[in-house]
């Protein structure tokens, strides 16, 4: 028999979690994303790294300083912190919470350490891991980027290969074309559609 309110049975709102190696795209996926009209609310995270020259704080980041970034952490404000290349980085619970009791979808970008504690925080998030075609090609991205020395950017690359096998415990996996990011958001879109109509929704508590 089908229930009179059968309508409403997959509207819980859903957590995705984006991640992947630094330089695979994940800031330009969210733009494509919100470009293509995707209906999430993105969580802007906070950081103590210094504001690139490109970036507007309050939409590519919130930039505080150190001071006040531990002041949040002993307050218990972060869902999830981390320290990455000496620089700390993290989600603020309020903003998630708000926004999922307005019943909106949440997507998150953080590196692959925060993906890790997001994963034991909330295992109920639809985790997606970003790859980079080779990692030949995600040399070259970082390079192009002009952000951080030669040094800095072998160090980068050292760590995307570590970070590579923290693959299993993601729940899908896209390789990420930088001439092609609209197949990318519309492959995250699709999981999503996937995801909201399973028989047993997943839900996320904070």
């Amino acid at each position: 028999m089908i229930k009179k309110n059968s309508s409403n049975i997959n509207e819980k709102a859903i957590v995705v979690v984006i991640s992947g190696p630094s330089g695979v795209g994940k800031d330009a996926t969210l733009s494509k994303l919100a470009e293509s009209g995707a209906k999430f609310h993105y969580v802007v995270t906070a950081t103590t790294r210094p504001k690139r020259a490109n970036e507007i704080d309050g939409v590519d980041y919130y930039f505080i300083t150190k001071t006040d970034f531990k002041k949040k952490i002993e307050q218990d404000e972060f869902l999830e912190y981390a320290t990455v290349y000496g620089n700390y980085y993290g989600v603020l619970k309020q903003e998630v919470h708000d926004a999922l009791s307005k019943g909106e979808d949440v997507i998150l970008k953080v590196d692959v350490q925060g993906a890790a504690t997001l994963k034991s925080r909330i295992p109920e998030a639809v985790f997606i891991f970003l790859v980079p075609p080779s990692i030949n090609e995600l040399s070259e991205r970082l390079k192009r980027r002009n952000a951080d020395s030669d040094q800095n950017v072998s160090l980068r690359v050292a760590k995307a290969e570590e970070e590579m096998e923290s693959m299993h415990i993601f729940d899908y996996v896209i390789v990420n074309h930088r001439d092609n990011l609209a197949k990318t958001a519309n492959k995250v879109k699709a999981i999503v559609i996937a995801e909201k109509s399973r028989n047993k929704p997943r839900e996320v508590r904070l």
